[in-house]
């Protein structure tokens, strides 16, 4: 579990790794991505059915704990938008910066939820 003084103002505690917690906290900080999550969920266990391998459900796993790790982080979360939102500017530069910005802050967020 992360603390406060780690990013500074969080949102919610970061979630433990299983469904039913990264389910609870998306509600939290991003309910409009419920049925997203879901959909992805049930295709990732399709796919380890299907290919006999939990390296799927692994996959959603870590996947949404990063985003939820942004959401939750408002630092993060203001980078990501930010980023985002310059990704198709008509000035390259500015749009290749975006997309350093946008690696950097997914990297980071990664990072968190793999400590």
């Amino acid at each position: 579990m992360s603390t406060q003084s780690d990013h500074g103002h969080e949102l919610i505690p970061r979630p433990e790794h299983t469904p039913d917690a990264l389910r609870a906290a998306l509600a939290v900080v991003a309910p409009g991505r419920l049925e997203e999550m879901q959909a992805k969920k049930d295709e990732a266990f399709a796919k380890a059915v299907e290919w006999q391998s939990l390296s799927p459900v692994q996959s959603w796993v870590l996947i949404w704990a990063r985003d939820i790790e942004i959401a939750r982080r408002p630092d993060l979360s203001a980078r990501h938008s930010r980023a985002k939102s310059l990704l198709e500017d008509e000035d390259p530069a500015v749009a290749q910066e975006a997309l350093r910005e946008l690696s950097s802050v997914l990297d980071e967020a990664m990072k968190a939820v793999r400590k």
